[in-house]
Order: structure tokens, then sequence, then C-alpha cells
């Protein structure tokens, strides 16, 4: 059986860590797909449970040296998220690794600048002037070896041990890590000042001498210090999804046996009838029953403007109501409803990887391995041919800053950034993209296929005409508007929802009963009422039952030159009356299309309505390209064939027909307030009923594919620039720590900068 499973994975310290777990996962058997995220630190995996327990999978992960949590497993026993427990631990180790290296970086430095002295300089005159003499005489006792060997001592092997740790178990894994290079820099830089105190130079008390101690120090504190900030700003990357959980209202105002109570939210069930009073959020999704009100969705939808909500609307939990109480009937509770689907969806997407990232993490892989030939290189140069075998610590320290400024990190860190930032950009703004790839996707459209009912029109027409053709007067007005409600009482089609709707006030209890019904797809319906057999539909339903059209051909066209959807109503085999119903275009549709087509987009539309129906409809909106009358079976073929021209397709729909196009297309939108088919279908949905939200998500994908660029750029550019520098003995190794922190401090800026751009006034 194969199962999925999100792991929180504790202890990765670069991007080449999760690479190592990939690696060695995806060589166990039953292990079907596993993908490892170094900024989420979790693991996504699909196993055969037949062929693979998962306890086997964790005690795996934890062989390599990293500890396992359930990506459920939000806080610890005390309440608290672990996630910043491990950011404080770093933080506290840092705080102590940087007290213990001040005395030497500032011995370093004094020496560097010539402050401290040997002995005191008796020429002084003045009494600031013999201070200073006197203190940079006391100064010299920062040089001595002692001292810098009990500071550097416990940074090295106590503080640094995780260096070592994950060191070994990489190397048990046959993975280079940034952890080794660290690891072995500063062992090299710690190394060799305790031979050159023991073995080189007579062990005197005081005196300046070649050795690096600060170095080995300072090293490891800079890298802490990079990883603790890095840890900060991977912690602002996700913090939507912190957001999105704040949302969830803790309690709930529920009617139990006839009683108002407050329960917890966890103790809702469906069913519950929920009341709710101005000002208060919405506890979880479901359907008012009693009452009206505006209710704010900005939080779903980005949306500031509240919307009306009346008997039998839908509303979301953890929307706000803002100014009247209602009941409404729970629909959905716990993790089914609206938000908690959107968090799942958002910590999924955030979990994937983009096709660039991919690239960038093959690349690490061989990264690590190339720096420490060029560092070898490096000492081998140095020392035997420019110093010929004489300056044994130049050439050391000058391979130890080639080893410490080549982290791979701002590398790793890159594209997983300025996704999770871009993605959740996209989620508080009523966007979400449910995977990596299709956000890297996106920005590649030049091609957008609209379905037209419910996507570009409301999707709720209403019937305007009724047209009465029946030559024997049996049939009435008000008798067929009876009947068709009727038979269309059962359907789901947006149009015989609307024929429902428009007769269900004159249908009582006992004439509402049907005796079969059936919906032909594409074509309409056929139903049985009180043995009569009705036909309501298309002109090609009407054609392959025989049905005489010849009365009812012109006022059909007109009704078609006007803009409106005409169906034809046979009972018996005998055209009865020709229903016409008009469905409004939704009020930002007119100004997405040329938005689209600035952007270099063609734009179609498809749809199984009539040619002169959709063509209207499509003149309204600005859209050229029409294809009708396409039956749903037929949508995706159409899709196919333009995606077979060499065109990057998205297709944009709502309805259950509209699924196998979305799935078909490179990108599908799907209408969050379509069908739950369609959603669960699209990759990208779009919560917002409009449609602007579409050209805001696919400038989202460009700002977010420049930012994953622009990161990749400067990465590989500090190390063109950083390597050369430190192999030609222009950057000693305090530097290079410092710069490498920097290069990844850097990237994590320009990914969160992506939070400053802002949905108003359709721009981003």
């Amino acid at each position: 059986m194969i199962e999925s499973i999100s792991l929180k994975i504790y202890g990765m310290t670069c991007s080449l860590c999760s690479i190592t777990i990939e690696s060695n996962l995806e060589k166990l058997e039953g292990i079907k797909k596993v993908n490892v995220s170094y900024s989420t630190e979790k693991a996504k995996l699909e196993y055969d449970s037949s062929k693979i327990e998962l306890g086997n999978i964790k005690k795996k992960i934890e062989l390599l040296g990293f500890s396992v949590g359930k990506n459920k497993e939000k806080y610890s026993s005390d309440g608290i998220d672990p996630s910043l427990i491990q950011e404080n631990k770093l933080r506290n180790t840092f705080i102590i690794s940087a007290v213990l290296s001040f005395p030497l970086i500032l011995a370093m430095v004094l020496g560097g600048l010539g402050f401290c002295h040997d002995y005191i300089d008796p020429n002084s005159t003045t009494k600031i002037g013999a201070f200073i003499a006197y203190l940079r005489w006391r100064t010299l006792i920062l040089h001595d070896w002692r001292l810098q060997f009990v500071l550097a001592t416990p940074v090295q092997f106590i503080i640094g041990f995780r260096f070592y740790k994950n060191s070994f178990y990489a190397l048990r894994a046959r993975v280079a890590t940034m952890d080794l290079l660290v690891a072995v820099g500063s062992t090299t830089a710690y190394f060799y000042s305790l031979y050159i105190v023991f073995f080189q130079r007579p062990a005197f008390l005081y005196g300046m001498r070649n050795i690096y101690f600060e170095s080995s120090t300072v090293i490891i504190t800079l890298v802490l210090l990079g990883k603790y900030l890095e840890a900060m700003a991977k912690g602002k990357t996700s913090k939507v999804i912190k957001t999105l959980m704040g949302l969830k209202p803790k309690n709930a105002r529920v009617l139990r046996n006839d009683v108002e109570v407050d329960i917890s939210i966890e103790k809702l069930l469906v069913g519950d009838i929920v009341i709710v009073r101005p000002g208060e959020k919405i506890p979880v999704d479901g359907i008012i029953i009693e009452g009206t009100s505006m209710v704010d969705e900005s939080m779903l939808t980005g949306e500031s403007i509240p919307v009306k909500k009346n008997e039998k609307d839908f509303v979301t939990g953890a929307s706000l109501n803002k100014n009247g109480s209602f009941k409404f009937q729970a629909t959905k509770v716990g993790d089914e409803t609206v938000l908690s689907n959107i968090i799942k969806m958002v910590e999924e997407a955030q979990e994937s990887k983009a096709p660039i990232q991919k690239i960038a993490d093959k690349i690490c892989g061989y990264f690590v391995p190339f720096i420490f030939l060029v560092a070898f290189s490096t000492f081998l140069i140095w020392y035997f041919i420019i110093y010929q075998s004489q300056l044994l610590d130049i050439a050391l320290i000058n391979a130890v800053s080639v080893l410490v400024v080549s982290c791979p990190c701002a590398l790793g860190l890159a594209t997983p950034t300025a996704i999770i930032v871009g993605m959740g950009k996209g989620a508080q703004n009523g966007i979400l993209i449910k995977n990596g790839e299709y956000l890297e996707k996106i920005c590649k459209i030049n091609t957008i296929v609209f379905d037209k009912t419910g996507t570009i029109t409301v999707g709720k027409p209403a019937v305007t005409d009724v047209i009465i053709l029946d030559k024997s007067h049996e049939y009435d007005e008000r008798k067929i508007i009876h009947i068709a409600a009727m038979a269309e009482r059962r359907s789901e089609h947006p149009i015989g929802v609307a024929i429902y709707e428009n007769g269900k006030e004159i249908i009582d209890q006992q004439s509402a009963a049907v005796e079969s019904f059936e919906a032909i797809p594409g074509k309409g319906i056929e139903a049985v009422v009180k043995g009569k057999i009705v036909l309501i539909g298309t002109k090609k339903l009407m054609q392959e039952n025989k049905i005489d059209l010849k009365n009812a051909e012109t006022i059909f066209n007109s009704f078609q030159e006007e803009g409106k959807i005409a169906v034809f109503m046979a009972i018996d085999n005998n055209l009865i009356s020709v229903l016409a119903l008009s469905d409004k275009i939704k009020d930002k549709s007119k100004d997405v299309v040329p938005s689209l087509k600035k952007m270099g987009i063609e734009v179609y539309i498809l749809t199984g309505d009539n040619k002169k129906t959709a063509f209207s409809v499509a003149n309204k909106v600005g859209i050229e390209n029409v294809m009708a009358e396409v039956q749903p079976g037929n949508k995706a073929e159409v899709i196919q064939k333009l995606m077979n021209k060499g065109k990057i397709v998205a297709m944009v729909g709502d309805g259950i027909n509209d699924a196998p196009a979305l799935a078909t297309a490179n990108i599908g939108f799907a209408i969050g307030t379509g069908t739950d088919v369609a959603i669960e279908t699209g990759d990208v949905i779009l919560l917002r009923d409009d449609l602007i939200t579409l050209p805001l998500s696919i400038k989202l994908s460009k700002k977010t594919m420049d930012k994953i660029k622009q990161n990749l750029l400067w990465a590989f550019i500090y190390n063109l620039i950083g390597i050369p520098i430190a192999a030609t003995g222009h950057l000693n190794p305090v530097l290079a720590a410092a710069a490498m922190g920097l290069s990844s401090i850097s990237v994590l800026i320009n990914s969160l900068s992506l939070k400053k751009f802002k949905f108003i006034d359709n721009k981003i």
C-alpha cells in the first residue's frame, strides 16, 4: 500500500544535508518518492508500507545524524514551537562562542594595528601617554598562547562539535557537506597553531607569534552567526503559515437543545447550528439558514470589500462577520474547512521543489569536492612553488580561506527561499499555487484558454424570456415554467439550476415528483414528469430526437444575437417552447483580458455554447479567439492541440466538465468558488470570484523567478570572485568566514524583499 507522510527534520545545516538525506532514502527498497527541503526542514515521502516500515525510514535518517518528528508536531509538550527552540539554542551557542572568541579577535586587530608592545616606552612625558604605553604593554597578554589555547579549545571541540558530528555522518553517507568545509578549515588552523606553539618556537609567556587560534574560533563563531540569522530569516519566509493558523477562532456559539452554548471549535460537529454576532469570526464553513450580514473574506481572497451574505449562501471559517447576526449550519469542520485545506496546500507547496532548484541542488553535490580540490591545489602551489617549501603557515591559511569562503549555502538557499516567500505572498492574496514547479511554469505561459460559464460570466444565468410554440394551446407560460422547473430540479448545470430557480415557487409537494432524470453532457437533460417525456437543451439534442425546429429557428437566432443563452423545450417529441437566459459577465473580466494581452499572452474562449452566444460574450470582454460548441469530453483534446503547436497553455475553469482540460493544460487555474473536482484538478486556485488574480499570479511568478535568478547569479558571482581572492592570499580566514555568512544572508534578504510587493490597483 502506497502511503504519503511529511516528516520534520531537525539538524540540517545546509542544502547539502537535504541532498544527503534524499540520496540515502532513495536507495531504500519501498521508497517511491522523496523530497527533502532544507528551507522548510521537511521531508515529504511516498513509500510502500508492505516493503518498508516508517520506523525504518526514521532510523535511516537518524543514522545520518538528524532527528525526526512528524510534520503535525507543531509544538513541544511545553507548548513551544520546536523550530523556535532550535533557533534559541543556536543564538545561545553563538553568544558563548562570541564571548570566548572576542579576546582572540581583539588580539588580532590590536596586533595588526601595532598597538601591542612587549615593553613600556620610558619617553612618555604625560600621564595619558604613560597610561597608553602601559596599556599597550598589558594588552600583550592577549597574545599569550596559553590564554588563546584555553579560549580556543572549547570553541573548537565543544561548540564546534556539531560540525564534526555532521561531517562524520556525511562522510559515512559518502557526501561532502558545508560542515566538512568548516570542520577541516577550522581544525587545520587550530592544530597548525598547536604545532607552532609546541614544536617551532620556545614556549615563552609573552610575545606575538604567528599562530591562528583566532582564525579557527572566529570561523566557527561567524558560521554560527550566519546560521542563526538564516534561521531567523527562514522563520520569516514561512510566516504566512503561522499567520493562517492564527486566523482560526478558538470558540464557537452553538445551539444545543435550543440553548446557546459556547464550546471549543474542536468540538464542533457537522450539522451543528452556529450563531454568529457582529464583529465575530465565523468558526467553520457552513450555509446560512437565518439572517443576513456583510462578511469580510479578505483573509482568504485578499479582497478588502465585504461581501453580502443571505440565506443559503456559503460562509467560510475564519472570515469576519461585520454588521449582522445570523445562524448557519456547519458543513465542514476540523481539517475539512477551506482554511485548513489552504494551510495544507501552502505547506505542501512550500515543501516542493521547482525544476530550477533541482539543478542548483545537483551543482551543490559536485561543488564541495571541487572546493577541496581547489584548496589542496592552493596549498601545493603556495608551499612548494611560491615559497619553495619555506612558509608552511601562509600556504595552510590560504587553503583554509578557500575552504571557508566557498560555502554553498547561498546557492542552496537561492531558490527555495524565494519560492516560499512568493507562494506565501500569493496565498495571502487569494492565489494558491500547489507546487513550486507550477510557480516556475506560470511565468512561461503564452496562451490562456477561458471556460465561459462561471469563469468569464457569473455562472448564475437567469431566465429572461419564455416563448410559447405550442399550437394546441395546451400549455401556457405558467405551465411551461412549472414543468421545466420540475424537470430541472435535479440538474447541477448552471442553466438547469436557473430554470429550476425560475419556477420553484410554483412547484407544490405533490407535483414535484420526477419519475426519471438524465443529464446529457453538453446537450441538456431528459426527464419524465407525470408520464410526459421532457427534453430541455441544445439544437443538437432536439435533432438527435428528431424534433422539428422550423418554427423556432428565427426566435432562437434572435436570442443568440442578443448574447442570450437559448434552449429548446420539447414535451413528448413536440416542440413547446424556447427559453432564453442571460448570464452576467463578471465585473472585472473586461479588465483582465487587456491586461493579459499586454503581457503578450494569446487569449481564447472555450465553451459548449453555440457560436453566436460565445462570440457575443467574447466581444464584450475583448477575446478574438472563440472555440464554441465543444463537448465537455473534447475540451481536453482542444487544449492538447494547442499544446502540440508549441504553446504553453493555461486553462481557466470552474466546473466538473472543465476538470479534464485543467488536468491536460500545462497549468490549470481553478476558480475557488467552483466545484470541488475542478479545485482538486487545478494546479493554481484563484480564491476570489473574479479573474483579477489571474494576471497578478503571472506577475507574481515573474517577480519570484527574477528573485531566484538574482539569488543564483549572486551565489555564483560570490564564489567566482571569493575563491580566486582567497586562493591568491588576499583573504584571511576571518574575513572569509564573514563573507560566507554575508552571502547567505544577502540571498535571504533578497528573497524576503518579495514581501514588499503589494497587490494594489491590479499591480504587484
